[in-house]
């Protein structure tokens, strides 16, 4: 590689990309290439399942020998929505006022871009570290998360690949960047509850059972008692109700059918088992002998922490170092394939602000991504000087 891609240049070209979940658009066969001319290692694998589409993803090492340090992140974008709502088309990767605007620019092409030119940076002055670098890049993040990350993590484990830390370069910032890392996120489970009565008219209750009392009943089961305090690194969990329905358009009408949905984040205190326990109880003690249908997701979103220690000091550092501010540990947010990876090795987020991901008009300063580019560069070269 004669001349070193910066964080923009990359970010740049991957946001060119339209590669909006499940579609690779361009982007993971661009990143391969730019990794390869540095000496990496390359492999594109797909993967499928019944019901689910064809998903790319990469997989990028340099290096054979231990520790290993793995970038992760992904390629793939939610949809742009109505594109005459934005400034810049979303797919132009534009730059105006110091940003570069477009899907992607946060959540998360900014991010690799940054580790990129991190890696490339160190290649520069070190050469070979000492051990090895890794990326596994996904285009399945902001889809169904069943033929990307895990997937990979399978694929590279079964050919002998071992990891032993990870960064996650998702949006991580609140206010300004390097103010909040994540050292583990919260689960989250899905639950759906139906009652069943007898439709009729509201003028002869007697000759119908409405189903909308019961299901009250058992939703303030649900929510009047806290499920937990918190831990010393997570919030309380918590439940929230996402749908109430009874579809019934008529006010003279019992219906027949009440449904309910809800949503618990919860804390490294339970397991989805745990917590399915947990509200089966609730709900029995509410309804007494009443019917009601009971039925939970699938989840694969567990809560975890990467317990502060080395690892996390040695990201901290390199954050306070390069911003001169301490960045604050949290476990906030939503889930991230930051759950995959910790089942091979400890694993942090760190990444840009999070102000306009998902939004019409997301957009990046370069600074700040030259920033996060310096600041992985360091981590990069603290991390294979310490013992």
């Amino acid at each position: 590689m004669t001349e070193l891609p910066t964080a923009s240049t990359i970010a740049q070209a991957l946001i060119r990309c339209p590669s909006v979940t499940p579609q690779e658009g361009g982007a993971l066969h661009y990143l391969e290439g730019l990794l390869r001319s540095a000496g990496f290692s390359t492999s594109i694998m797909s993967f499928a399942e019944a019901g689910t589409p064809d998903v790319q993803n990469l997989y990028a090492r340099i290096g054979t020998d231990r520790p290993c340090l793995l970038f992760a992140g992904h390629t793939d974008v939610v949809p742009p929505g109505e594109m005459s709502a934005w400034r810049f088309a979303p797919f132009a990767g534009e730059i105006a006022e110091g940003m570069i605007w477009g899907r992607g620019a946060v959540d998360m092409k900014g991010g690799i871009a940054a580790a990129a030119a991190a890696a490339f940076g160190f290649r520069a002055k070190h050469g070979s570290p000492k051990g090895s670098i890794g990326f596994l890049i996904t285009g399945d993040e902001e889809g169904p998360a069943i033929n990307g990350t895990a997937k990979l993590l399978a694929w590279a484990h079964e050919r002998g690949e071992r990891f032993d830390h990870c960064i996650v370069g998702e949006p991580t910032g609140r206010q300004t960047l390097g103010d909040t890392i994540k050292i583990g996120r919260r689960g989250s489970l899905n639950g759906k509850i139906v009652v069943r009565g007898r439709q009729g008219h509201v003028a002869y209750p007697q000759l119908a059972q409405n189903p909308i009392p019961l299901l009250l009943r058992l939703l303030v089961a649900l929510r009047q008692n806290p499920l937990d305090d918190g831990t010393p690194h997570f919030d309380p969990s918590n439940l929230e109700i996402t749908t109430v329905d009874v579809g019934n358009a008529a006010s003279n009408v019992i219906p027949a059918l009440a449904r309910a949905a809800f949503n618990i984040r919860f804390n490294d205190l339970w397991t989805p088992q745990s917590l399915e326990a947990e509200i089966r109880s609730r709900l029995a003690a509410a309804a007494g002998d009443a019917g009601y249908e009971l039925n939970f997701d699938p989840t694969n979103a567990t809560a975890f922490l990467t317990a502060p220690g080395p690892f996390a000091e040695l990201v901290a550092g390199a954050v306070e170092a390069e911003t001169g501010r301490r960045p604050t540990f949290s476990t906030t947010g939503g889930t991230s394939d930051a759950r995959f990876i910790k089942d091979y090795c400890p694993v942090i987020e760190l990444g840009l602000v999070g102000q306009t991901i998902h939004a019409v008009d997301e957009r990046v300063p370069i600074a700040d991504l030259d920033k996060l580019a310096a600041i992985y560069e360091r981590l990069i070269e603290t991390y294979f000087a310490s013992p």
